[in-house]
């Protein structure tokens, strides 16, 4: 994998999340760029990454509705949705919102798979 490969941002309020999800994507070689809260990565303007990592629960708004504000916009970024409380329905919405989810904790190489599928061709 060649640096500055391709760019994901990452969005989860926990920054011990976000801080480990940058080293590890970094040490893959994409370029990453977090955001604390949705509202902070919708007020990023002409800002397009390859791939979204992206908490379904946070304070105000969740990952959900960031992923419907993308929707509005027609912003067709790939989502990876993480979360520690996921079950069979929430998987079913992320599916239909032609997402992924990956539960909280999950293996490294699952969300570096997840990635590299979501950023092909980017």
């Amino acid at each position: 994998m060649t640096e500055g490969r391709a760019l994901v941002a990452v969005v989860d309020d926990d920054p011990s999340v976000r801080r480990g999800l940058r080293r590890l994507l970094r040490s893959a070689g994409y370029q990453v760029e977090t955001f604390a809260s949705a509202r902070e990565f919708l007020s990023r303007t002409g800002f397009d990454p390859a791939c979204l990592v992206l908490d379904v629960s946070m304070p105000g708004q969740g990952g959900m509705h960031l992923r419907d504000a993308l929707a509005a916009e027609e912003r067709r970024i790939p989502i990876i949705f993480i979360t520690g409380h996921g079950d069979p329905a929430m998987a079913a919405r992320a599916m239909k919102a032609g997402a992924q989810l990956l539960s909280k904790p999950f293996e490294e190489e699952m969300l570096l798979e997840a990635v590299e599928q979501a950023t092909a061709g980017a």
